[in-house]
Parts: C-alpha cells; structure tokens; sequence
C-alpha cells in the first residue's frame, strides 16, 4: 500500500512535469551577469579541461542533476534515466527525498537504482531537515548507505513546509542537528535550500556547524510554493492555496544568493538555471558546481537517451562561454571578471558587498 509521503511525491513530479510551477516575476538574476568577451581566447575550444574535484570526486564537468525524484515504485525509470545520463557525462546526481524510503522501506529501490545506473557517479542522498531529529546518526547512516553515497544533502523547505497542510513547521533545533551529523558521519554534509536562497547570514551560520558546501537553491526556479498551490485547488484548501500564491515567489534569486554564500565553501548554484552560459556566469561568480532538476524532469519520463541530449547540449553551451571568456579549465573560470547590473547590483549593494571588485580579474586583486 503506497502511504501519504509516497503519494506526495508522485504528485509532485506529475506536476512539475505537467504544470507552470517556475518563478513568475522574479528572476534568477543570471541577465544582470555579464562575462567579459576575449575576442583573442588564444584556445582550442576542443582542448579545454571541464573537469573538476568535487567533495573528493573527480567528475567530467561542474554540474549536478539536482535532487529530484524517489520513494514511488513509478519513479524507479526516472531515476534510472537520469542516473544512466549522469554515469555516460561523467557528472552528478542527487536523489529526491529520501524520507519515504524510511516511512516505507519497500520505497528503497527507488533510490537504490541511482547508484546501480551510476556505478562511478558523483551520488548524494538527501533528507529534509524538518525529519533529521528524528532519524539521529545512525537513521542518516541509513540514508547514506542505501545507495552508497558520495555526500549527504540536507535539504532546508521550511517554505513549502509552511505551506503545505501536512508541512512540518517546527524548525527549532535544526542547527544543532546539522552541526552533530556534520561531526557524526564520514560522508561530506551539504546543505541546500530549495528555492528560496540562502541569506549570509545563515551561510556564517552553517559553516560555524561544520557543512561541508552550500546549495543555495535561489528563486527563479521552481517554486514549491508554486506546486503546492495546485495540490491545494485540487484538494479545495484555500489556506493553502492562498499562502502559496502569496509566497510564490519569496526569498533570495540565485545570482544574489550565490554572492551572499560567498563563506569559504564550495558553493552548488541551483535555481533557475537553463543554459550553459548561466553554468559559466555561476563559477564566475564564486560556485564550485552548477545543478538543476526542472529541465531533465520532462526527458527523464522519455528515457535516459532524452536526458542525455538536454545535458549534452547544455555542457557544450558552457564549453563555448567558457571559451569566449578565454577559460582554458574551471580555475581560469573562476579568476574570469563579471559585471553585475540592474536589480541584482542594487540588492547586493544595499546588502554590503562590493560589487566592483568583481568586475577585475580575480588574480588582479
């Protein structure tokens, strides 16, 4: 018998699938990003070097299949889709919520066929930090040895968890918890939101608890305000309904956000990003790897040939900026000057950070 948890997440990707569930009038931030042309890259755009180390792990490009899917016996081809994707590119994956594979153990394989489909993969698993009280170490050990994972995502939603009717919104003593796991367990720890941005703030606060990277998961993805919304009209919750649409769009956009983690820690840019040139203009800006979930949902339902084609096209996209900014490898990716403009300049500024210095070449500095 499928229970609640395994049901929401089926709901989920049905919607995500089916529905407009992206920001609606705010944005990522990526069009207030310039990257500086080299009109003489002196390159080969053949022989640039993606490759990069990852939490231990070397992988063929700085890019991750965020967290999607898992816990319904429907999302075992998903995630063997995407996961076999991930395998032949020779980048990451995370897996959805492994919360229902402890509300229901015969939920397992769902998750499992991630590391069957990607032996050699950058894998991490993933638990919201609403239900690590209650797992302790050895539940979140559980977790990593399900499908043998590289890392641990430890997901923050306190957003959607507010606006869903079942949500749990008791978030006292998280930090805490964050702070033992991350001193508990061998597996690096990641911490990531999943829309509505990490503030510096709770960035200094996280890298105090002993994290090992920041997903900063910003607005201008998806919104899971946005999915809840269409659970609530289909159930007639107003409430809820009402809550979602209010707060679809709140929180930190990524570009913001990115600048925000800025805490001496690999960054994971999530939110919102489409394209290679937003994966270029995100490693420019201080991120050690880019990831999104929303534009593989789709081809994973068509299979891993579907998924494999969005991935290839948008890794060459960010082989061609890498090679119009003169990047031979990610470091010189990383030392490249960006232009920040508009709304994003403005927030950032009237937040404390100097804006300028990143407009020169970082070994300039």
């Amino acid at each position: 018998m499928i229970n609640t948890t395994s049901r929401r997440k089926i709901e989920h990707l049905k919607l995500c699938a089916e529905s407009p569930v992206e920001s609606r009038k705010v944005r990522a931030g990526f069009e207030d990003v310039t990257l500086i042309h080299r009109a003489l890259p002196e390159l080969d755009m053949d022989e640039l070097d993606l490759s990069v180390d990852f939490l231990g792990k070397r992988i063929k490009a700085p890019f991750l299949i965020a967290s999607i899917t898992g816990g319904h016996p429907d999302t075992i081809p998903v995630n063997a889709a995407l996961a076999a994707a991930a395998e032949e590119l020779g980048i990451g994956i995370g897996v959805g919520s492994q919360r229902a594979a402890i509300d229901d153990p015969a939920q397992e394989d769902s998750f499992r066929i991630v590391r069957d489909e990607a032996p050699n993969a950058f894998v991490y698993g993933n638990v919201g930090a609403a239900q690590i009280r209650q797992y302790g170490i050895e539940g979140i050990e559980k977790l990593i040895e399900m499908i043998d994972a590289d890392a641990l995502a430890i997901h923050l939603n306190f957003l959607q968890e507010a606006v869903q009717p079942e949500g749990d919104r008791d978030a006292t003593g998280c930090l805490d918890m964050i702070t033992e796991i991350c001193s508990g367990i061998k597996a690096p720890v990641i911490v990531k939101e999943t829309g509505a941005g990490i503030s510096r703030e709770d960035a200094l606060l996280l890298q105090k608890a002993g994290v090992s990277a920041i997903d900063v998961g910003g607005v201008g993805g998806t919104s899971w305000a946005g999915v809840e919304v269409y659970r609530a009209k289909e159930s007639r919750d107003s409430v809820s309904e009402r809550l979602g649409e209010l707060f679809w769009d709140f929180g930190i956009p990524t570009v913001a956000s990115l600048i925000e983690s800025r805490v001496s820690l690999p960054i994971i840019a999530t939110g919102g990003i489409r394209n290679g040139l937003d994966i270029a203009k995100s490693l420019a800006l201080g991120a050690s790897a880019a990831s999104a979930a929303l534009p593989f949902v789709g081809p994973s339902l068509e299979g891993k040939e579907a998924v494999v084609s969005v991935l290839s096209s948008m890794l060459e996209e960010f082989k061609a900026a890498m090679f119009l900014c003169g990047c031979a490898d990610i470091q010189d990716l990383h030392n490249a000057p960006v232009v920040i403009t508009g709304w994003t300049r403005e927030y950032l500024e009237q937040r404390g950070f100097n804006v300028k210095d990143l407009s020169l070449p970082k070994n300039a500095l």
